[in-house]
């Protein structure tokens, strides 16, 4: 196996993963536990698949350099919503959905592209169009206290 096959089966295994990951950490109950130990490996996993791209451009620059700017920004998006939930600052909340929406958009526009953006480029866009209200619309959810939903104390024994 070349060295770029090596770097492009880790990428391919990290993006295959965090696309499993990310609507399994959606769905997870918003507290200690699975949303945290998913969203922490998710984390984990959009760094290898921005890390293994960068490598992946940089043994092909003249047909792969746009790798690294996408790379840079998708892996950017998930550093946010990590960091936010981690120091929780003011607005940590809308700054984590935001951060995890985004990165998981990133990683649907390349399964898209991948597989079908030859053909019909506008899977460039298709997933931005669709997730960016989704996050609009969950962070307005927040806003209004009807998310994350409170888990009823007798569920938490």
């Amino acid at each position: 196996m070349a060295f770029r096959d090596a770097f492009l089966a880790i990428h391919i295994a990290a993006g295959t993963t965090g696309l499993i990951l990310g609507p399994l950490a959606m769905r997870a109950p918003k507290r200690r536990g699975p949303h945290t130990r998913l969203g922490e490996t998710y984390h984990w996993v959009m760094l290898t698949v921005g890390l293994s791209a960068a490598v992946l451009a940089a043994l092909s620059w003249h047909r792969l350099w746009w790798f690294l700017p996408i790379a840079t920004f998708s892996y950017a998006n998930a550093l946010v919503g990590y960091i936010a939930v981690k120091r929780r600052g003011r607005g940590w909340l809308h700054w984590h959905i935001r951060g995890m929406g985004g990165s998981y958009i990133a990683l649907v526009t390349a399964l898209l592209v991948v597989n079908i953006g030859q053909q019909l480029p506008i899977v460039w866009f298709v997933p931005t169009v669709i997730g960016s209200p989704i996050i609009v619309w969950v962070i307005s959810e927040v806003d209004r206290g009807r998310r994350p939903r409170r888990v009823a104390a007798s569920s938490l024994g």
